[in-house]
């Protein structure tokens, strides 16, 4: 059976990688950071295990930021990945750099009490709030 393989990269093309495997979880994320780092009103990521991430070409620019790290191209400036910490078994991947975003569906909203006053949620999406306990807003 053939292994199910994301492919992905930057605005530019400098940056492309593969995932193989299914991601664990695909999530909006709302926190401020995200919104800084994307200069978008939320991120969509899909999380996968770190060993099933390769870089085919190019080599990301990363961001060492309140114990976390983020890469992005070092041209473009595309946002690439998130860890939540250096030794972290889990790989965030920004679902907007895979080569086909409508692949994948997400599954909720995090950081919803980072969310701008002017999103309004209108699908029934679970919403869930920094520690990830669920959030009725």
């Amino acid at each position: 059976m053939k292994p199910h393989v994301i492919s992905g990269g930057c605005l530019c093309g400098a940056v492309r990688y593969e995932v193989t495997g299914p991601p664990a979880n695909i999530t909006h994320c709302h926190c401020a950071d995200c919104r800084r780092s994307s200069g978008a009103p939320f991120v969509t990521w899909a999380t996968f295990r770190r060993g099933a991430f390769k870089l085919l070409t190019g080599l990301p620019k990363g961001l060492r930021w309140a114990g976390r790290w983020r890469t992005f191209c070092p041209y473009c400036g595309t946002p690439l990945t998130f860890l939540t910490r250096p030794d972290a078994p889990e790989i965030h991947v920004t679902v907007c750099s895979f080569d086909d975003p409508a692949s994948v569906t997400p599954c909720n909203h995090a950081w919803i009490e980072d969310r701008l006053r002017w999103i309004r949620l209108v699908d029934s999406l679970p919403r869930y709030g920094q520690r990830g306990l669920p959030h009725s807003a």
